[in-house]
């Protein structure tokens, strides 16, 4: 098992009445792609900026190895720091920006040529060393940042929503690297996001918050097929919302009801809520057929076209509306407004939430 890195505990950041972070605790194991994930206002800049040292906690510890570093400054933690607006010195070259680092830390000047061209290679951008920042470009520029933040190797690499001023490309683009650049380095990363699939792609593990609390934490897979609440299922990709009203149970199988029409869903160790069982759908779950085909007839009300994939409205007298996603290719019911079809899903489809409350 990794040895743990970080340690937080009871982390608490009060700003007067606002609590940004209400008792927060977290291990980060050594050479993890940890990411915190949440909408805004939820607490994980905060806690990124408190890991790093620039927001004293108000209660709470932050142990580095087991070392107690929580009243330490951020220049003492030996962190790397890499920012959304880059923070390039814009009157140094990007040699001397990926220098700078070192040299506040008075390497010898070998050195700091040596771990210099080390950077620009780990970032493939050997050929612009001599540029100034305002010659580069949003992806140029945030390379040499995260080449900057790496330079004098840090124990831990933080990055605060480093690619949210690119475009969607290079973004893809970008996310690719820097998993490979973790993946060859095993430098720990703590990366901040409000990006779903930014943090579904890159991660080892995701922290997901909200309100300055801990909602669920685990591997990406983990997390988006197996969410415990509402909150994490509609912010963690797309979710159909149903309260099922359940007519009989047997051991891990409910039997629900829905227009006249039973059927079963198997619910491992839950319990419904009173005679209602609250469950997220997926829309990629869902199957699409002709009428009378699957378990329920609707109509088509609306169709977005994604490429591989579209996203289908269906209504449904009782349920309401549901979105459903089906791949595009060979599709047995081509959707169209107006058009009258069936859905459905397998029994283990629907996810049993701990709440009924968005």
């Amino acid at each position: 098992m990794p040895d743990k890195i970080l340690t937080i505990a009871n982390a608490t950041k009060r700003y007067g009445p606002v609590h940004a972070l209400d008792r927060v605790s977290l291990d980060v194991e050594e050479g993890e792609f940890l990411t915190l994930l949440g909408p805004s206002g939820s607490g994980k800049t905060t806690l990124l900026s408190a890991i790093a040292g620039f927001a004293p906690l108000t209660e709470g510890r932050i142990d580095l190895r087991g070392r107690n570093i929580s009243n330490e400054p951020p220049e003492h933690r030996d962190f790397g720091m890499v920012f959304q607006g880059y923070a390039l010195f814009p009157t140094m070259t990007v040699r001397d920006n990926i220098a700078f680092p070192l040299k506040v830390r008075k390497r010898p000047a070998s050195e700091v040529r040596k771990r210099v061209d080390e950077c620009l290679g780990l970032v493939q951008m050997e050929d612009f060393a001599e540029r100034m920042p305002a010659q580069l470009s949003g992806g140029q520029q945030q390379r040499i940042a995260l080449a900057r933040a790496l330079s004098f190797e840090p124990q831990v690499l933080l990055l605060d929503e480093p690619l949210s001023a690119l475009d969607k490309k290079l973004r893809a683009d970008l996310q690719w690297e820097l998993k490979s650049l973790h993946d060859r380095l095993g430098v720990t990363f703590i990366y901040v996001t409000h990006d779903q699939d930014e943090a579904l792609s890159m991660s080892d593990r995701v922290v997901i918050l909200k309100d300055g609390r801990i909602q669920q934490q685990g591997v990406p897979d983990e997390l988006y097929k197996f969410p415990r609440t509402r909150f994490v299922a509609d912010f963690l990709g797309k979710s159909n919302f149903l309260d099922l009203p359940v007519t009989a149970r047997e051991g891990d199988e409910m039997t629900c009801r829905i227009g006249g029409t039973n059927f079963p869903v198997t619910a491992p160790g839950a319990t419904a809520s009173g005679d209602v069982l609250n469950v997220a759908l997926r829309p990629e779950r869902i199957r699409l057929g002709a009428p009378g085909q699957e378990l329920l007839d609707g109509i088509v009300r609306q169709v977005s076209y994604l490429g591989e994939r579209c996203l289908v409205l269906v209504d449904h007298a009782e349920v309401g509306p549901l979105m459903i996603s089906q791949p595009t290719w060979k599709a047995e019911v081509t959707p169209k407004a107006g058009l009258p079809v069936s859905f459905g899903w397998d029994v283990d489809a629907p996810v049993i939430l701990e709440d009924g409350a968005a």
